[in-house]
């Protein structure tokens, strides 16, 4: 078969696989980043006018458009409705830009760790990856600047507000920083937001692209993690030099993004109940998140480092004696437990050992201390075996 070259870089989904291995019952996951399903909310469709069953508007529903400005002008993104693009889920998003700005030996710049669905689109096109080190409030700045002034990449992913797959939160010092940088170097900024409403701790930070005066941007946003992740419903906003490419890019890909779940997005966002329904969501993962805590401080005390995360819906461990912790998949499926493992979430996985990726969103409370106990017997029988 005459396949393009493009094939070549193709990677399959670690974690697709992974969530695929535990659909078993038993299985306790902690691998992929689902929503407890006793929180999806019930959606009531008897409404919605039968016109959303046609085709639509590329761009988007323009309700649903302007919904999405006014939310984003409430965090300090300027910005009007002409400029928000409804996406088929923000990994559109990715796939998009990468289309945009992507040409084989482009050179894109990433926090190490990154998103790993990221990570592959952007490889899958021929980026050249380069990776700034995260801190516990954001990226090294020293770093990001050497890498911005060197590399001159093609734009910048950032994930500020409960990374993924870190959980960090960037602070206002870093936020205000690196935005100074990217107005310098004249570096298009990719902001990923989808996160930003699973707070559970005092503390917010407005986006980065609020504080850009120069660089162009890219926001991009979702209702996965707040309301269904299969509506499939996702948003950029985008400076306006950037945005007409993005939309034709959009057309020639699917045409225009379902309108049914549109519609129904458009029910929820700016309404009293979407409020309610916010603060509730926080509350039920504020206690799974406190529950994960203490089991890990139970199990996990002499084997790994981590953060208390202040949202999103990871935590991520270093374990203090480094192994390949893609290497313990197969015993902890043995053992019914899924979870993570780290090295992926760099650009180069090999020298990245010792790292692990949590969900706690998903395993309920009462199972949580029995999957992380099986869990840490995996990563000692691992470290024993290494020792051998």
């Amino acid at each position: 078969m005459a396949f393009s070259e493009r094939i070549t870089r193709l990677k399959s989904s670690l974690i697709r696989e992974i969530l695929a291995a535990a659909q078993r019952p038993e299985v306790m996951s902690f691998a992929g980043g689902l929503p407890a399903e006793e929180m999806l909310p019930t959606l009531d469709w008897s409404q919605m006018p039968i016109s959303m069953g046609q085709y639509g508007m590329s761009e988007g529903e323009p309700a649903l458009r302007e919904a999405i400005a006014a939310e984003a002008r409430a965090l300090g993104v300027p910005c009007e409705a002409s400029q928000v693009l409804i996406v088929s889920g923000s990994q559109q998003t990715l796939d998009l830009a990468s289309k945009l700005f992507i040409d084989p030996g482009t050179k894109v710049l990433l926090e190490a760790p990154t998103y790993l669905a990221a990570l592959q689109a952007f490889q899958l096109f021929g980026a050249e990856c380069i990776a700034v080190p995260q801190e516990a409030d954001g990226p090294h700045l020293q770093a990001l600047e050497e890498q911005l002034e060197r590399q001159r990449p093609a734009f910048a992913y950032l994930i500020p507000t409960f990374q993924n797959p870190s959980a960090v939160r960037y602070s206002e010092a870093k936020r205000d920083a690196v935005a100074a940088l990217l107005d310098r170097y004249q570096v298009t900024l990719i902001e990923d937001e989808p996160y930003r409403e699973l707070v559970f701790d005092a503390g917010s930070a407005t986006p980065i692209v609020s504080r850009l005066r120069k660089a162009s941007w890219i926001y991009t946003g979702t209702v996965s993690k707040t309301l269904l992740p299969g509506l499939r419903v996702g948003y950029l906003i985008a400076t306006p030099d950037l945005y007409p490419h993005l939309l034709r890019l959009k057309q020639s890909a699917d045409l225009h993004t379902n309108r049914v779940g549109q519609w129904q997005a458009l029910q929820w966002l700016g309404t009293e109940r979407y409020a309610e329904h916010l603060a509730e969501l926080r509350d039920f993962y504020r206690l799974r998140r406190d529950a994960m805590q203490a089991a890990l401080v139970e199990h996990f005390s002499d084997l790994a480092e981590w953060q208390i995360p202040q949202g999103g819906l990871f935590f991520w461990l270093q374990l203090k004696q480094p192994q390949d912790t893609r290497l313990l998949l197969d015993a902890a499926l043995a053992q019914n437990v899924a979870f993570m493992p780290g090295e992926p979430f760099f650009i180069d996985p090999d020298r990245e050992p010792g790292y692990l990726r949590l969900n706690f969103s998903h395993v309920a409370p009462e199972r949580l201390g029995e999957g992380l106990r099986r869990l840490a017997s995996v990563v000692r029988q691992g470290l024993a075996a290494q020792a051998a």
